[in-house]
């Protein structure tokens, strides 16, 4: 660490001061000292002391810094000289953007985060900060061995000018290290350097895309209009399942990629399981495989990613990015074109640290930036439809399938004149469909979006429920495994031979269906057919989902058994009938999404019935026909539906014709929350046009050993609910045991 040196008025030139925010809980940047002799500009990446370690931050602009209220009054210039540390290093590698540094402060604002945290989900690579040594590779030398094999022959015959590590170029021979090592010897090879974060290359712009249909050509027109007046737009990309909107936003891309050479593209999807052949796709489309960012990466393919995403030298820089929602936080240096597909999609809310939804940060980034957003979707969330009709966003519509397909014949089965036998979850008029199409050669889809063998475990003889330790939470039976499993806390355990409340033997129970429940019936009552199960249980992992997938894509099961990971961006050639097992599950709970939610996510599993020529169909299971969401499926008035929905929120005043927060607290100690809550309930502002509801136990009380108490703040549409959540929260000092955690617009209510 350097040593603090005192400076006294005799000398001319003090050192210059910066500020400096760390990736850490800190709603504040800090400052510090710059070695003489040495610039930094707010973004550059600095190492310096932090307490007792020496740790990686960012230089920050002072306009852009958040203080807290202890720190009032700790303004620039405040603190002096002598009482300041001195930066220990100013990193020689790109810095943030401005656009990026603003975006950053403005997400802590708007989700009254800690500023440091924000800034972590920019750092969040690991060691991409700090150098790599160079990796040896290996290209054909021009001159041949004195001595040849068949070995060395596939050697020769795999390398190329493009220079591959000795393990990379022995893989791709199907030889060992040693044999690529012995050829360099012998002259066959030339050891060239190679970067070990290679950039990614360059999108092919000239390359054309798929023939367009009327409706896709005007609506890639219209976005490109656009594209080439510049400046801030949000427009919906409003099409049914299999109209084509991938093909629109790549046009989309290639128009943006085309107008600026400098300029950067983030295409968001929101699950991981869609982001290996969707790579596949955009590769297929501009000639070069797109930078991808998501959860399931190595941590080297994050590390290049990132490096390549935030390099100076616009020529080596990651043009194309495909990712899931934290991609949003990539530090892109010209990031000029946003694309949200599936843009209702509840994946894209992150639930735990900073807590937001990427669409609508990804909104008010191009909005801050300057810049298009697009938002593609089947089902558009009742948020964005509101936004297009009140003129907020503009939309283009896709109203038909691509080319002959049709859209799917939805119809419902009443299971109170039509039950399935007892015992058993599958109606007659289901199972004869299904029959129907094992016998024409044609695939099924039986959705369920319920993991595991059976939801709930209790004791036939006292009545005692299987809860995972400490918490609130079903413990959900797997009866493949033999497990019991917590899907909230992650906890498991096999499952005991005797109630643990009454010791009685065998007398556990499941109650009611999950996928594998389901896919044991199918089993039994059609045995020669192909079945699988499809679930984040029973392929964990992209890899192993693709697996099953590609599988069924490829026509090799008659029957796929699923949750929601099969319901959006999938391609199954002959699957012509998909049957919903339990339509009525998401329409509980008490979530004011709760039927939008369902006719998403149903219209959605049912649009993968028929996409090709072959015609297909949808059977709803429901003990509740008369609902307005099966009523808009079966009769494809998506409108009526959500003007209905619209209504009854605007009644209500919920969003998005108001404002919502929710306040979590939670503690170890019962007594210590209950009080921490009614104290703050008691120091509640008295604000106009805004409702405290609560404190109330939330309605999963316990979760890994910890009580919940939550707040719903509701408020105007124009109310700044940021500054009033500040005000409230800064009259009351909560104990150290209970943590506050503030959610803007909640999508979870448990």
């Amino acid at each position: 660490m350097n040593d603090i040196k005192i400076f006294n008025s005799l000398e001319a030139e003090p050192p210059a001061r910066v500020k400096v925010l760390f990736p850490l809980p800190l709603f504040k940047a800090y400052d510090y000292l710059l070695p003489i002799g040495v610039t930094a500009e707010p973004g550059q990446f600095v190492k310096a002391p932090f307490g007792l370690r020496e740790i990686f931050g960012v230089v920050w602009p002072n306009e852009a810094a958040v203080s807290d209220d202890k720190d009032v009054g700790r303004r620039w210039g405040k603190v002096d000289l002598a009482k300041l540390k001195s930066i220990i290093e100013v990193l020689p590698v790109q810095g943030l953007s401005p656009d990026l540094i603003d975006f950053v402060a403005w997400s802590a604002d708007y989700t009254l985060s800690p500023l440091g945290s924000v800034l972590r989900m920019v750092m969040r690579s690991g060691d991409a900060l700090t150098p790599r040594a160079p990796q040896t590779g290996f290209v054909l030398s021009g001159g041949l061995p004195k001595r040849s094999t068949p070995q060395r022959e596939q050697v020769l015959a795999a390398a190329g000018a493009t220079p591959l590590t000795a393990a990379r170029l022995a893989e791709a021979a199907g030889v060992s290290d040693a044999v690529v090592r012995g050829l360099a010897k012998a002259g066959g090879l030339r050891a060239v350097e190679i970067d070990p974060d290679p950039p990614f290359s360059a999108p092919d712009l000239s390359r054309m895309g798929k023939p367009l249909s009327e409706d896709q050509l005007f609506a890639v027109g219209e976005i490109k209009k656009q594209i080439d007046a510049g400046g801030h737009t949000a427009t919906l990309i409003d099409g049914v399942t299999g109209s084509g909107k991938t093909e629109v936003y790549l046009e989309a891309v290639s128009a943006a990629l085309q107008k600026d050479e400098t300029a950067q593209v983030l295409i968001l999807i929101p699950e991981i399981a869609l982001t290996l052949p969707f790579l596949g796709r955009v590769e297929e489309r501009f000639g070069a495989a797109p930078a991808p960012w998501h959860s399931e990466m190595t941590a080297a393919a994050r590390r290049r990613t990132w490096r390549r995403v935030g390099e100076g030298d616009p020529t080596k820089r990651a043009r194309l990015v495909v990712g899931a929602r934290s991609a949003l936080f990539l530090p892109f240096q010209n990031l000029k074109l946003i694309i949200v597909d599936e843009e209702h999609d509840n994946a894209y809310k992150q639930e735990d640290g900073v807590i937001y939804h990427a669409r609508d940060l990804a909104v008010a980034r191009g909005a801050r930036a300057g810049f298009p957003v697009l938002l593609a979707s089947a089902t558009p969330s009742l948020e964005t439809v509101v936004n297009v009709d009140e003129g907020r966003y503009s939309a283009v519509g896709l109203p038909s399938r691509f080319a002959s397909a049709n859209l799917p014949d939805i119809s419902l089965v009443d299971m109170r004149s039509d039950p399935p036998e007892k015992g058993r979850w599958l109606s007659p008029p289901l199972c004869a469909a299904v029959e129907h199409n094992l016998s024409v050669g044609e695939q099924s889809l039986l959705f369920l979006n319920r993991r595991g063998y059976a939801p709930m475990t209790l004791c036939r003889r006292c009545g005692h429920k299987m809860t995972a330790p400490n918490s609130d939470t079903m413990l959900v039976e797997h009866r493949f495994e033999n497990r019991l499993v917590c899907h909230h806390t992650g906890f498991s355990m096999p499952k005991p031979k005797a109630c643990p409340s009454c010791n009685a033997v065998d007398s556990l129970a499941p109650c009611g269906p999950g996928v594998e429940r389901v896919a044991e019936e199918a089993v039994a009552r059609w045995p020669e057919a192909q079945i699988k199960i499809l679930s984040s249980d029973t392929a964990p992992g992209p890899r192993a989902m693709r697996e099953v997938l590609d599988a069924m894509q490829a026509g090799e099961i008659d029957i796929l058994i699923a949750t929601q990971v099969a319901a959006k961006g999938h391609h199954f050639p002959n699957l012509t009938l998909v049957g919903v097992v339990d339509a009525d599950l998401g329409l509980s709970g008490g979530d004011l999404r709760a039927a939008e939610r369902t006719y998403q996510l149903l219209s959605q599993v049912t649009g993968r019935a028929g996409r090709d020529v072959k015609p297909g169909r949808a059977m709803l299971q429901t003990y509740q026909p008369q609902a307005s969401v099966f009523e808009a499926l079966v009769t494809g008035d998506r409108d009526a539906f959500l003007a209905a929905e619209a209504e009854g929120r605007r009644y209500l005043s919920f969003p998005p014709y108001g404002r919502l927060a929710a306040i979590i607290m939670r503690s170890g100690d019962e007594v210590v929350l209950d009080k921490a809550a009614r104290d703050l309930l008691a120091a509640a502002p008295n604000g106009d046009g805004v409702e405290v509801l609560g404190p109330s136990r939330a309605p999963i009380y316990r979760l890994r050993g910890q009580a919940r108490m939550r707040f719903l703040i509701k408020a105007r549409r124009g109310v700044n609910l940021q500054a009033y959540l500040n005000d409230w929260l800064g009259r009351v000092k909560t104990p150290s045991s209970v943590r506050c955690v503030v959610d803007i617009n909640p999508y979870s209510f448990l």
